[in-house]
């Protein structure tokens, strides 16, 4: 369907008219006649029928870029077909552990080792671009908590930016308490009215940092309706290499606090998860999946595609191309090259 966004422009198409009508014609020079015995002398001059043709077609050309400067201003527009964008009215926040402790490379990533961040943007990405439907939300955190992403349908965004993020970025310590307190007062904030509304924390630490105990922030997230997920990510053993020179296996993953996990979990109706490998991280993503939406009408709207600059651009190709004819007409180029040289 084709509309015009300012229709009112349209009214004025006859204002050269007007302006012909009601605005008093310049004077006329009276000139002085020169007696010559014949008339063979003006045998070089156009002949008035030329003239009148002459300017014949090139009213009609300024007429045509009149309104096709008119029709531009109007922003004629293209409506397309509706198209339906399903809203699950889930909003779905993901909180991810920045801290230093996360760059111990525990897992395996397409046959190398990786360490616990790249592993989980890789899964998380996955798990993101399956969330159709979802206002999505994405909280960084380490030492202190930062909202890198609002709560937002826009999948793509939220993925670039959580690739984007590195270890370190919010501090080398851990603030759980304070990442969840975060989350809640986003949701909050929020006008629009939902059931489901989840957390998704993943974090390979305990609550090292932040003015808000954990217990606390879950606490409150119940309050709102948050249910929680919890993630703790990290491999129970590994192979390293001793000062004697030889192989020894520890657990990377002891700082790990998983009872404080799995009490928040517990407090806001969500449940705790405990990642050891990139398959395990994987299958815990899946399991996110199954997440029942509260299902809303489908949402709708209309591509509109903008045409103006045709018309606009026709308009001025014809201006250009009259302005050169009235140079050439009355020797403008001429004296434009004499004054060149």
């Amino acid at each position: 369907m084709w509309i015009f966004a300012w229709p009112w422009m349209l009214f004025i198409l006859p204002l050269p008219l007007l302006v012909r009508r009601f605005y008093p014609p310049s004077s006329e020079t009276n000139e002085s006649g020169l007696k010559v015995p014949s008339f063979i002398l003006f045998s070089t001059l156009i002949n008035k029928s030329s003239t009148e043709q002459y300017m014949n077609w090139r009213l009609w050309f300024g007429v045509l870029a009149w309104c096709l400067l008119v029709l531009a201003s109007a922003r004629p527009e293209r409506i397309g077909e509706e198209i339906e964008i399903p809203v699950s009215g889930r909003n779905l926040m993901l909180a991810v552990d920045l801290s230093g402790s996360m760059d111990a490379k525990d897992f395996e990533l397409g046959g190398r080792r990786v360490d616990r961040l790249t592993a989980t943007k890789a899964v998380a990405s996955d798990f993101i671009t399956r969330r159709k439907g979802d206002r999505i939300g994405l909280i960084l955190f380490g030492e202190q908590a930062y909202l890198q992403v609002p709560l937002t349908l826009d999948r793509e965004t939220v993925k670039i930016l959580l690739l984007e993020s590195f270890i370190g970025l919010a501090g080398e310590k851990t603030a759980i308490g304070d990442a969840i307190t975060l989350a809640v007062k986003r949701i909050h904030d929020q006008q629009e009215e939902t059931k489901n509304q989840v957390l998704v924390l993943l974090t390979d630490g305990a609550n090292t940092a932040g003015e808000i105990e954990p217990l606390k922030a879950a606490e409150l997230a119940q309050k709102i309706g948050l249910r929680i997920y919890t993630i703790g990510i990290g491999a129970d053993q590994m192979v390293v290499s001793s000062l004697t020179g030889g192989l020894r296996r520890v657990n990377p993953s002891v700082d790990l606090d998983e009872k404080t996990l799995i009490e928040i979990a517990k407090i806001t109706g969500g449940r705790y998860f405990r990642a050891k490998d990139t398959s395990t991280l994987q299958e815990i993503y899946r399991l996110l999946d199954n997440i029942e939406p509260v299902p809303e009408p489908e949402a709708g709207f209309r591509p509109v595609q903008a045409f103006f600059f045709w018309p606009l651009g026709a308009s001025l190709l014809i201006t250009i191309f009259l302005a050169l004819m009235n140079l050439l007409k009355n020797g403008g180029l001429t004296r434009i090259n004499e004054a060149i040289r």
